[in-house]
């Protein structure tokens, strides 16, 4: 089980470094912020997730195979062949951010968030589960936008984090009756469609006309 999280985990910290990556590329930061905001990206949930715990240092600290990950696909994007590519075309751009920010969020929901939730002795607490794991998906994404200036994500966007409230409570809900690897594949796959179906309808939730403020 334990292999299982950690297998998952590590994609999800590809998928996110990615995306942090990418949009730094998108912002023309150097080599140092394009590194910067990949591991922010990928590894600022799970420190938020750490301090709520109480679980210090952050994981992050502990066990640096997340972190060097990160740091290693931050690397890779920024090489000038691989650079042109996922950046030639704004369509395969969006596309690339969209997919890899919609695994990450639901992976490190259900399998870092609720999952360390569980582990460490809330499983009975249905609202912290569900809180721990959507902070965890959406905490990494609001550290990378304010670090680029921008409106964070989950405010303006795609019902983003609905989306990881949503695919958090389905694995708490299911961690009990059909266990934890059917509850995390069930929440993170709810997740990812959600944030696809948001993205190609254009779901968004309500805001006032500029008239009206």
């Amino acid at each position: 089980m334990e292999l299982f999280i950690f297998i998952l985990e590590l994609a999800g910290t590809v998928v996110f470094a990615l995306s942090g990556a990418l949009l730094a590329l998108k912002k023309n930061m150097d080599l140092f912020g394009v590194c910067v905001m990949g591991l922010t990206t990928a590894c600022g949930g799970g420190v938020v997730r750490d301090v709520l715990l109480g679980a210090l240092p952050p994981v992050m600290f502990r066990q640096p195979v997340y972190a060097l990950t990160a740091l290693g696909v931050s690397l890779v994007v920024f090489l000038p062949t691989v650079r042109r590519v996922l950046t030639a075309n704004s369509r395969a751009y969006i596309l690339t951010v969209l997919l890899a920010d919609s695994a990450g969020l639901g992976i490190f929901t259900c399998c870092a968030g609720v999952a360390a939730a569980v582990n460490a002795g809330y499983g009975d607490n249905f609202f912290f589960s569900v809180f721990l794991g959507a902070v965890t998906g959406v905490g990494g994404g609001v550290i990378r936008d304010v670090l680029a200036g921008m409106p964070p994500y989950i405010f303006v966007k795609h019902v983003y984090a609905c989306a990881a409230i949503a695919g958090a409570m389905l694995c708490a809900a299911l961690w009990v009756p059909l266990g934890s690897t059917a509850a995390m594949i069930a929440g993170s796959v709810l997740v990812f469609l959600l944030r696809l179906l948001a993205a190609h309808f254009r779901w968004n939730f309500p805001r006032p006309n500029k008239g009206d403020t």
